[in-house]
């Protein structure tokens, strides 16, 4: 199977994503958000609409033009793949087929019921991808490794799969930098890269910097769109959890009734929570960005800084937008 027959089994995909029946799609995501409760209709919809991003043939197929991935027999590939929201791990099975190899997946037991319907469909648009899909309970007997966890599993990843070539990827969050120049519709949509999959992605905006002068509570009205989240009883107990604690403990903080807003000066937020530190000037931001570079997934902002997107942009990542920022598809065809 040629890159471009593998190729057109995915744009076949998309166009079978598209059409298909609503009452069956609805079925798939009724049981995903049975199996983890995080996984709402809005957040599961958002997830293929970021898949159908990534297989849109115009942008696809100029990828693929950046690589050179040899026509060789077909390297196994294991993959631990996260969970935390839905078809997290699509971009490692889209690379690993795309690039020509076997892939040998162990699932999340928070994500099984998506991944699996997609390669389900990918197979019986192309049947010859049955032979190049697995999914395990433990792997073994693999070439090279794609490791997805936390700071703590990274560390045993290393360690298992120290004698094979791979990629392991730890905690990362994202951040916006504020100046205090943002319109109404940035604001808005800043509220999307907050809030979109309740905050649990490593594209969500979990850190605000904002000028000394910032009033950050002038944020709060522009995030109302949001007040909805607090119908979800897991998102709910989270918020009224931590909004607990900083009583308690009188850390001064903001609440507009679903979200808390804290001076911290910690990356990762809690759940419902979103931390904020004040810069003096930009050249204390990028010292400061640079010195957390390797916990950092995106920036979202307005200003020049390197690599920064645009607001509520951070949950719309075009398929070169790797996790950990490591070219997961270079990494394949040199194997």
């Amino acid at each position: 199977m040629d890159l471009k027959r593998r190729t057109n089994a995915f744009l076949g995909l998309a166009e079978r994503l598209k059409g298909y029946d609503p009452d069956n799609l609805n079925e798939v995501f009724n049981r995903a958000a049975y199996n983890n409760p995080w996984f709402t209709r809005q957040n599961i919809q958002l997830s293929f609409d970021g898949l159908l991003n990534y297989l849109d043939e115009k942008k696809l197929v100029s990828w693929l033009h950046r690589y050179k991935c040899p026509e060789i027999i077909p390297k196994t590939i294991g993959v631990v793949m996260a969970g935390n929201i839905p078809i997290v791990g699509i971009n490692d099975l889209i690379c690993v087929l795309l690039s020509g190899h076997k892939l040998l997946a162990k699932l999340s037991s928070q994500d099984e019921v998506l991944i699996k319907f997609v390669a389900q469909e990918l197979i019986e648009i192309e049947p010859e991808f049955s032979n190049r899909i697995a999914f395990v309970d433990k792997l073994k007997n693999m070439d090279a490794v794609i490791a997805t966890g936390s700071d703590n599993t990274a560390r045993y990843f290393e360690y298992y799969f120290s004698g094979i070539p791979h990629i392991i990827r730890k905690n990362r969050t994202s951040m916006a930098v504020l100046d205090g120049e943002e319109s109404k519709e940035d604001l808005i949509s800043l509220g999307m890269d907050v809030f979109s999959y309740f905050g649990l992605g490593c594209r969500n905006v979990s850190k605000l910097l904002i000028p000394t002068s910032y009033r950050i509570e002038s944020l709060l009205p522009h995030w109302d769109l949001y007040r909805s989240l607090t119908d979800h009883h897991k998102y709910h107990n989270n918020y009224i959890h931590q909004r607990s604690i900083l009583l308690i403990n009188q850390n001064p903080h903001f609440d507009n009734g679903f979200a808390l807003i804290s001076q911290n000066e910690n990356l990762v937020s809690p759940i419902g929570t979103i931390y904020f530190d004040r810069y003096d000037s930009l050249e204390e931001v990028e010292s400061y960005i640079k010195s957390i570079e390797n916990k950092i997934q995106c920036i979202v902002s307005s200003l020049d800084l390197r690599g920064a997107i645009k607001f509520g942009k951070a949950q719309v990542p075009d398929i070169h937008d790797f996790a950990d920022n490591i070219d997961t598809m270079e990494f394949l065809c040199n194997l």
